[in-house]
């Protein structure tokens, strides 16, 4: 006889069941892990950090497939933040980028006033309750702080050559507009200088036009007929491809006067102004305005504007869009970080009796805290990372299958999504581990 009765003898068999469950595969090396965790099994031992991220990594390994269904959450709002912020940010460049093409220092004048100040993208289209003439462009060239100007009319008419027809867009403006507008040739020169309102029959077309009316033929000097006119063609203008605005490979410049004749209008579409340097552009602009006033008897009956304007309005309106899908991407990061919450709350059921052994072995509830902190940090942080590179990827194959189209992610979107991540996944990962931390050594192994 030992001396304990049968009931005790019972009871003791079963706490040593118990534990013979709790230490068994994934538990036992856990524990094994946290032995070297506390420098043995002294309660007191100082937890080193390469120890406490060891067993941490020994805790997430543990159950593979959980723990690539938490990576693979981050991951996804992660990329998902890289690759809206990159669309975003890429609109902004594009259409700045497309804008700034249109020249430099420029100034624009559109006949009608707009009905509220400054410049919304609805300015482009204005009342219009007097012509704006090419009388009034020229009288622009005697402003102190203006070096170019070039009238524009836009329409579209019929060019046909050789049996060949087609329709294109026809630009009336003068010889200034291509020094204004930056733009090159391919062949040839571009409209003569010369009295704007008589103009020569000349033509310059765009390389679309060319390629398809004249193919492997020579077009300089040929004779195109365009609505009910004739034009000599004098120059090819280079390829630009499509951008905002005309795409001057579709285009035909001909002489503003007899495109007014063209079209039957004495109207111009637009006016575009030089400004001699940057620093003169608001004076130049209230010079412009000035002046058609004084022409049409003191009545503001035009919009005027600046490039500057423009671009200040579309980087601030593309601005608050990468903003926004940025916001919008962070939500599935939140969504991560629920599920962090939720599977490490779940972790901390199933491994109750390893807790318990745990704090048996001399863990204080700091140590547990640590340690299922570590934990969600290590997977919020290989998620964050995994994401990153998913999201680079993305971003470069729009690049890719869009060459024009600069989707770069901007540099705060990228550093915003991964501290977020791995904000969130400790945010969400404390309830946890606070929970782990206060269980009792005793209960937890009961349970099991």
């Amino acid at each position: 006889m030992n001396g304990k009765s049968p009931p005790q003898r019972r009871r003791e068999s079963t706490d040593n069941e118990n534990l013979k469950l709790c230490v068994s595969s994934a538990s036992l090396r856990l524990c094994t892990s946290f032995a070297r965790l506390c420098g043995g099994f002294s309660p007191f031992s100082i937890v080193r950090a390469p120890d406490l991220i060891r067993f941490a990594r020994d805790a997430a390994t543990g159950n593979p497939l959980r723990a690539s269904l938490l990576v693979l959450a981050m991951a996804i709002g992660v990329a998902a933040v890289v690759v809206l912020t990159a669309l975003g940010d890429g609109a902004r460049r594009y259409v700045i980028n497309q804008f700034s093409s249109l020249g430099t220092n420029l100034v624009i004048v559109l006949p009608g006033r707009s009905q509220t100040g400054g410049f919304n993208p609805g300015n482009a289209i204005t009342s219009t309750p007097r012509d704006l003439s090419i009388d009034d462009a020229q009288s622009l060239l005697r402003a102190s702080t203006v070096r170019r100007v070039a009238p524009l009319i836009i329409g579209t008419s019929e060019i046909s050559h050789g049996g060949k027809l087609r329709e294109v867009m026809v630009a009336g403006t003068t010889a200034e507009y291509i020094d204004i507008r930056t733009l090159k040739l391919a062949q040839g020169h571009f409209l003569s200088p010369g009295d704007w309102r008589r103009g020569a029959s000349e033509a310059v077309i765009g390389a679309k036009v060319r390629d398809e009316l004249f193919a492997a033929e020579p077009a300089l000097g040929q004779l195109v007929r365009i609505g009910d006119r004739r034009f000599r063609i004098v120059g090819i203008m280079a390829s630009t491809g499509q951008g905002l605005g005309m795409n001057t490979d579709e285009v035909i410049f001909v002489p503003v006067s007899l495109a007014q004749a063209m079209f039957n209008s004495n109207t111009l579409f637009r006016v575009l102004v030089e400004a001699s340097n940057r620093e003169v552009i608001e004076t130049t602009k209230k010079q412009v305005l000035e002046t058609i006033k004084l022409r049409h008897d003191d009545e503001e009956d035009v919009t005027v504007i600046t490039q500057d304007a423009v671009l200040a309005t579309f980087d601030k309106l593309l601005g608050a869009l990468t903003l926004a899908v940025a916001g919008i991407a962070a939500i599935s990061l939140a969504v991560a970080g629920i599920l962090v919450m939720n599977v490490m709350l779940v972790s901390v059921t199933q491994r109750t009796a390893e807790i318990g052994l745990l704090k048996a072995l001399g863990a204080t509830g700091g140590t547990i805290r640590a340690a299922f902190l570590t934990e969600a940090t290590m997977l919020s942080l290989a998620g964050a990372v995994l994401g990153y590179l998913l999201g680079q990827t993305g971003a470069a194959i729009i690049r890719l299958l869009y060459p024009v189209f600069p989707a770069y992610p901007p540099g705060w979107a990228v550093l915003a999504g991964l501290g977020t991540a791995l904000l969130t996944g400790i945010l969400f990962g404390v309830l946890p581990a606070r929970q782990a931390a206060r269980l009792d050594p005793v209960q937890s192994l009961a349970k099991r």
